[in-house]
């Protein structure tokens, strides 16, 4: 049964200090939690068309070579 206690109080421990550290953290407005939300949608779109294109592009030049 100590154990278990023991294993009770750590956990309480670490949650503690856990909170604690999140209380630190500088949490960004709502301005800059968009903005960095249209940029991060932004950039995968941009990535996903890229990779699109090669894929086509890579696709068209295996046809080529196979037949």
């Amino acid at each position: 049964m100590n154990r278990l206690s023991a294993g009770v109080s750590g956990f309480r421990n670490f949650m503690g200090e856990v909170w604690q550290e999140l209380r630190k953290c500088n949490w960004p407005t709502r301005p800059e939690l968009m903005e960095s939300t249209v940029i991060v949608i932004v950039s995968v779109l941009l990535v996903g068309i890229y990779v699109s294109i090669c894929d086509v592009v890579a696709q068209g030049f295996l046809n080529l070579v196979i037949r």
